[in-house]
């Protein structure tokens, strides 16, 4: 597949210091005020330095590419995921690192699954995206994006980058991307990450949190993976839940595994109809994985009598991964691996920093 680009040539009198891929899916960010339509519409990336003077003075070179046809962030699906993923592929060793712009409702969940999807990475990716037009007046889009690329293009003192990893970028924070949830839909302070500490803050100047990020290890060689299965889905506890909601969920026809949604530490009902249909569901090789509902703390199978009988059943703790994270893995696993038991040891184990042991 094809895609237009767009060279951004730096007017900073200091010598480049390298160069970062910018790729542009769509979302909130991209969209502009047509005075004529009176509505927002998607602007056209040749005009970037017109909306984002700043760009061009910054010391390395930047190419944007856009997707061809730019999607709502809520149309995102495992097939783009796999596109981009494909995308850095394919240029990885002309570019030093990646930015993505993206929509904000499942930036977390693209995040993750580019985590997993990207094997062995030893370059920045870093998504960013914003919650108001780049087009509109008080608009977060400049100030993420800018960020967004100084943070891709920082090395340390022995010329590595200093992000070797998936994060994503929001609001003077960046955060581990399979770590990461969407908490405000009308604050600027969208993103969170409860369970791992932030990554680096961006004020006037930038402190990177070195112990909590991923070493950079020069010999890796990048493995992109391009299968994730889809027969997955979630199923959230809550006080009522019928036996007809739980079983229709798990007599899916081709479903292969669950991200079960528990109160607290990991507990649900022990109601008998409950207890047998998991039963039942792990005896014909559905796989459910344990995620707590809540955004801080980890699930403890068997620390209360509510959850000793899940554990007991064969079902696997999430700790303290996010449902972003959970489904997104489980995707990665079963678009890995066919053998059932190899699967629920992927997902009990962590394979790019997205849970605690």
């Amino acid at each position: 597949m094809s895609y237009s680009k767009i060279h951004i040539n730096p007017i900073s009198p200091e010598p480049t210091v390298g160069s970062v891929l910018v790729i542009y899916t769509g979302g909130t960010l991209g969209m502009v005020y047509e005075t004529k339509g009176k509505q927002l519409v998607p602007f056209n990336f040749d005009q970037i330095i017109d909306r984002v003077p700043e760009i061009s003075r910054l010391n390395f070179d930047i190419t944007f590419l856009s997707l061809s046809e730019p999607i709502d962030s809520s149309n995102m699906s495992p097939e783009i995921w796999i596109e981009l993923a494909t995308i850095i592929e394919q240029e990885y060793a002309q570019y030093d690192s990646f930015v993505i712009l993206h929509g904000t409702d499942t930036m977390a969940y693209t995040a993750s699954a580019l985590s997993f999807l990207l094997d062995n990475l030893n370059k920045p990716v870093i998504l960013t995206g914003a919650q108001l037009p780049i087009g509109v007046a008080r608009s977060d889009a400049r100030e993420n994006v800018i960020t967004a690329l100084e943070l891709a293009a920082a090395k340390n003192e022995n010329g590595q980058p200093m992000i070797s990893e998936v994060c994503i970028y929001f609001n003077s924070m960046l955060l581990r991307g399979n770590r990461s949830k969407k908490r405000e839909s009308s604050d600027f302070n969208a993103f969170h990450s409860e369970n791992y500490p932030a990554l680096a803050n961006a004020g006037v100047r930038i402190e990177y949190n070195l112990p909590y990020i991923k070493s950079y290890e020069p010999n890796q060689q990048l493995t992109v993976h391009k299968h994730m299965d889809n027969h997955v889905a979630f199923l959230k506890m809550f006080p009522g839940i019928s036996q007809l909601v739980v079983d229709s969920i798990l007599n899916i026809k081709g479903l292969k595994g669950i991200v079960l949604e528990t109160y607290g530490a990991g507990n649900a009902t022990t109601a008998p109809w409950f207890l047998d249909a998991i039963s039942s569901a792990i005896s014909r090789n559905i796989l459910i994985f344990n995620v707590s509902q809540c955004d801080g703390g980890r699930v403890a199978q068997g620390h209360y009598e509510t959850s000793r009988f899940l554990k007991q059943a064969g079902v696997v703790s999430g700790s303290d991964i996010t449902a972003e994270a959970a489904i997104t893995k489980m995707m990665y696993v079963f678009g890995k691996e066919q053998d059932v038991e190899k699967c629920k040891e992927m997902l009990a184990m962590p394979l790019r920093g997205e849970m605690s042991m």
